[in-house]
């Protein structure tokens, strides 16, 4: 055991030696968690609107400030016909067109009916929808102010509450994907450069003829890297929690360990992949590639898994971050236990063991 500890002291060494590896190790949590942050939403603010206003009156005028007077939209011109409207989608910078028609005040007070005509630029898809959404939001907002005014014959409120995220803060997404991302990619791919660095030195033969057995090497290979996973799961809560205010309703113990559960889960992979493999290059294309992208594609960090197909959706099913994305979410956001998060948990376990084996028996096979 005494050849374990100088061994995994030996490994630390040489991972604190390597400038390049602690800026990949520590710089990348910084850069990423600021990035998607601050600079990936789904939020939009100050969006660029066009308003025809046809009627002119104290009615419209009202709806108008109501808009413009949120953070979501400024108004960028009025409009004084519909045959400028397409010039001004054209032009690229309003993405929304409010049209309110003429008589405006006297439909909503005679005829107790007033329409309002939403036009957006559809070329982003998902901008579109949501700037209709905050429209129609103020819509009604602007219609319940005025119920107060004018005696309408029915009228139907609908409360609306959002549950465990009431602001709407993408950030809220962002942070816990974040974290899934960061923690599958560090741990993954820097084991498995530095198992198969020895690969292409020629020294893991002079360790294989060494005193250890092949599982002690690994495992003295592994454990820096789960201390320093731990770290960065450290790292990442502090800056989501103090930097963007994401809550931790739920057992920071639990959401701990979860997180060193699935670094273990991870450097199994890594493990996995420099075991079938020979060369730093190519086990970073691995890492990178086969990892990166079906992790933020197929986790539910940026599009949900419900509309995807379905093979697509089983596909998700055998990735290790979907389940920890769950598992953070649960945690962080809605306050779960371990009773609630007992299944992705077992997965992660199941997957961990199943890595592990698979790559020991790979291991032994390969370099014996």
């Amino acid at each position: 055991m005494q050849q374990f500890f100088v061994f995994v002291r030996k490994e630390c060494y040489h991972i604190f030696r390597d400038k390049r590896t602690l800026l990949i190790l520590f710089g990348m949590p910084l850069v990423l968690i600021i990035l998607f942050g601050f600079a990936i939403t789904n939020e939009i603010h100050h969006a660029q609107i066009a308003v025809l206003d046809q009627s002119r009156d104290s009615y419209s005028q009202r709806l108008v400030r109501k808009m413009t007077a949120s953070r979501y939209f400024e108004v960028n011109r009025y409009l004084s016909s519909y045959k400028e409207i397409g010039p001004a989608f054209r032009q690229g910078d309003v993405k929304l067109v409010v049209v309110i028609p003429g008589r405006f005040a006297h439909s909503f007070e005679h005829e107790k009916v007033a329409a309002v005509q939403l036009l957006t630029d559809a070329s982003d898809p998902n901008t579109a929808t949501t700037l209709i959404n905050y429209a129609n939001a103020m819509i009604i907002q602007y219609q319940q102010e005025l119920t107060g005014e004018i005696k309408l014959p029915l009228t139907i409120r609908s409360e609306i509450q959002m549950v465990y995220n009431p602001s709407l803060k993408g950030v809220f997404l962002f942070v816990p994907g974040v974290m899934t991302l960061i923690l599958m990619l560090v741990s993954a791919m820097m084991t498995s450069i530095t198992i198969t660095r020895e690969k292409e030195l020629g020294t893991m033969e002079i360790l294989l003829v060494s005193p250890l057995k092949p599982v002690m090497i690994i495992a003295g290979k592994v454990v820096p890297y789960i201390v320093l996973s731990f770290i960065i799961s450290l790292i990442i809560l502090a800056m989501g929690t103090w930097v963007f205010a994401m809550p931790v309703k739920g057992s920071l113990l639990l959401l701990l360990l979860e997180c060193i559960l699935f670094g273990l889960t991870a450097l199994s992979l890594g493990i996995l992949i420099s075991s079938m493999t020979n060369s730093q290059q190519t086990a970073m294309m691995i890492s990178l590639m086969g990892l990166m992208l079906p992790t933020v594609l197929l986790s539910g960090f940026v599009f949900p898994l419900e509309s995807m197909p379905k093979p697509l959706q089983v596909v998700a099913n055998v990735l290790p971050a979907k389940w920890f994305n769950i598992i953070l979410k649960d945690v962080m956001l809605k306050g779960a236990g371990l009773r609630q998060v007992w299944m992705p948990t077992a997965i992660l376990c199941g997957m961990t063991v199943f890595f592990l084996a698979v790559s020991i028996r790979k291991f032994k096979i390969r370099l014996s």
